[in-house]
C-alpha cells in the first residue's frame, strides 16, 4: 500500500512540474488563447501516451536485476515505439565444416576452445542483441553482427575470451572507451574514433565473458589495399586517411591522454551504410554460414560484408593496447614488433610520440608496400630488437648520445662509446632518399619532410599529431 502511494505522489509531482515548465514556456512566446487551446490538446492526447510509457518503465526499474543471456521469441517495445522482432535462423540446411578442418580461431597458436563463448547465430543477448553472423576474430575475441531489438539498427558485438591475458586486455580497452566517453565532443577527432554504445557480461561454461557493443564497421585499409591488384592505396586514398587518423591521435593524445600503441592497418575500419549489413542479414537467412560441431560447441565461418555503395570515414579502432599517459608504468613490450618506438625498445619511458613513429612505419608499408623495418635476425631467425636497432641505423645513421643516455637498457645493445654490439653488423646504409622510388621532384621533397617529422630517433623532435594532419603533403594530396 505504502508503495502504491508512493507512485501516485511521485506521478502527481511530475505531472505539475511537467504543467509548470510547458506553461511558463508557452507565456514567454504567447499569450494568445489560440496557443492556450493548442496546449491543452497536446497535453491530453500525445504526452498521455509518453507518460503511460515512462511510468512503466519506472515500475519495472531494477538496478539490481542482472542482464540474463536469453533466446526469448518477445521483442520488447521502446519508449517511442515497436521494437524489431527476433528473426528465426536455420537450424538445418548449412554446409557442414569438417571436424579436422581448422577455421576461424581455431587457426590461432595456442587456441584453447575453453576461452572462448560458444556463440549461436539467432541467440539474444540482454533481451535485446540477437546474433546474426560472424564478422570476424582475434587473439582474445570474437566479432559478431547483430539486432539491436530496441533502436532497430544493427550493431557488432565483441565478445572477449576469458584469460588471465585476455582479462588484461579487456581492462585496458574498457578503461580507453571510458576516456573517450567522459571527454568532450566538440573535438574534429572525436568521430575518428569508434565509440562504444553498450558492455555487458554473459556467463559461459567456462567463466563469464565481457561484451563490447559497437556501431558495425566495413573492411580495413589493410583489406581495402589488398583489394587493389598493385597492394597499395592511391595517394588521395592515403591522404585521406591520414588526415582523420592525425584528428583522431590528437584527440586521444591531448584530450583522453591516452596512447594507442598498436596502430596498423587493419585496426583502422571504414564507415558503410546500412544496407551493407542489411545484405548480410538477408545472405545469413537465405544462405546459412558454414559451420562446424566440436565437442558440443558450434564454430562458425566468417562471413564477408557485400561491397558497400560509397565507402565511409575511416575510424580508428581496438583499443586493447591503448595506454594512459598518466600512467607511472611504462610497458617495455608495447606495439607492433616492426612499429615499435627505439624509446621503447631502449627502455626509455615514452611519450604520445610513440604512435607517431607507429605511424611513419606504417605509412611506408601502406604506401610503398614494402616494410621500413622487418627486424630479422639470422641467427635466431625470428625478430630480434638488436636486428631492429641495426636497420634503424642504416636509415637514420646512429642514435644521438644524448638519447643512449637516458636508456635503461643501453648496455645490451650499445658499447660505452655508443657502438652498436659485436654480435650483429649493420646493414649498408639506405636513408629514405633511396628507398623512395615512386615519387620524383618537388613530390618527392614533399613526402620526404612530412616522413622526416615522424621518424627522429629522439621523441622530442617528433611532430606531434595536431601538426601532421596539416602537412603539406596531406593538405595537397586530399584536396583541402
Amino acid at each position: 500500500m505504502a508503495k502504491l502511494l508512493l507512485n501516485r505522489r511521485w506521478k502527481s509531482l511530475f505531472r505539475r512540474w511537467c504543467k509548470s515548465l510547458f506553461r511558463r514556456w508557452f507565456k514567454s512566446h504567447s499569450s494568445s488563447r489560440r496557443w492556450k487551446t493548442l496546449f491543452s490538446r497536446w497535453w491530453k492526447t500525445l504526452f498521455s501516451c509518453w507518460r503511460k510509457k515512462l511510468f512503466s518503465c519506472a515500475r519495472n526499474f531494477n538496478p539490481e536485476r542482472k542482464s540474463p543471456t536469453s533466446n526469448s521469441s518477445r521483442a520488447r517495445k521502446t519508449f517511442f515505439g515497436r521494437a524489431w522482432k527476433p528473426l528465426s535462423f536455420a537450424n538445418e540446411g548449412f554446409p557442414i565444416i569438417h571436424a579436422d578442418h581448422r577455421i576461424d580461431e581455431e587457426t590461432i597458436a595456442d587456441y584453447d576452445a575453453s576461452h572462448f563463448y560458444p556463440v549461436k547465430i539467432g541467440e539474444i543477448f540482454r533481451d535485446r542483441y540477437q546474433v546474426v553472423g560472424k564478422l570476424g576474430f582475434g587473439i582474445t575475441s570474437t566479432v559478431w553482427l547483430a539486432r539491436d531489438l530496441f533502436e532497430c539498427r544493427h550493431v557488432a558485438v565483441k565478445i572477449f575470451g576469458e584469460s588471465e591475458v585476455m582479462s588484461f586486455q579487456q581492462e585496458l580497452e574498457l578503461n580507453a572507451y571510458k576516456r573517450i566517453e567522459n571527454t568532450s565532443i566538440d573535438h574534429p577527432g572525436r568521430h575518428a574514433l569508434r565509440s562504444l554504445l553498450d558492455s555487458f557480461d554473459i556467463d559461459g561454461p567456462n567463466g563469464r565473458h565481457l561484451c563490447l557493443v559497437h556501431q558495425p564497421l566495413w573492411e580495413s585499409v589493410l583489406d581495402l589495399r589488398h583489394r587493389n591488384p598493385v597492394q597499395k592505396l592511391p595517394k588521395p586514398v592515403v591522404a585521406c586517411v591520414l588526415k582523420r587518423l592525425f584528428l583522431a591521435l590528437d584527440f586521444l593524445h591531448q584530450e583522453c591522454h591516452v596512447a594507442h600503441a598498436d596502430i596498423k592497418e587493419n585496426n583502422i575500419l571504414l564507415q558503410a551504410d546500412e544496407a551493407v549489413f542489411r545484405a548480410f542479414e538477408q545472405d545469413e537467412l537465405n544462405e546459412p554460414s558454414p559451420r562446424k560441431e566440436v565437442d558440443g560447441r558450434t564454430i562458425y565461418a566468417s562471413r564477408e560484408l557485400n561491397i558497400p555503395g560509397k565507402i565511409g570515414q575511416p575510424v580508428l579502432c581496438d583499443f586493447g593496447s591503448a595506454i594512459p599517459l598518466d600512467d607511472t608504468t611504462r610497458w617495455n613490450k608495447i606495439q607492433p614488433e616492426i612499429y615499435r618506438a627505439p624509446e621503447v625498445i631502449l627502455g626509455i619511458p615514452w611519450t604520445s610520440s610513440v604512435d607517431i613513429w607507429n605511424v611513419g612505419c606504417m605509412i611506408w608499408d601502406a604506401f610503398m608496400d614494402e616494410q621500413l623495418f622487418t627486424g630479422h635476425d639470422s641467427e635466431f631467425n625470428t625478430y630480434h630488437s638488436r636486428a631492429h636497432l641495426a636497420e634503424m641505423i642504416a636509415l637514420l645513421g646512429p642514435p644521438p648520445p644524448t638519447l643512449l643516455a637516458r636508456a635503461s637498457l643501453r648496455t645490451e645493445f650499445f658499447s660505452d662509446a655508443g657502438d652498436l654490439c659485436a654480435e650483429i653488423s649493420v646493414p649498408e646504409s639506405r636513408p629514405l632518399e633511396q628507398r623512395l622510388t615512386l615519387l620524383e621532384g618537388e613530390e618527392s621533397e614533399c613526402f620526404l619532410r612530412f616522413m622526416r617529422k615522424m621518424l627522429q630517433w629522439e621523441p622530442e623532435k617528433r611532430s606531434s599529431a595536431k601538426d601532421l594532419a596539416e602537412d603539406e603533403w596531406i593538405l595537397r594530396r586530399s584536396g583541402r
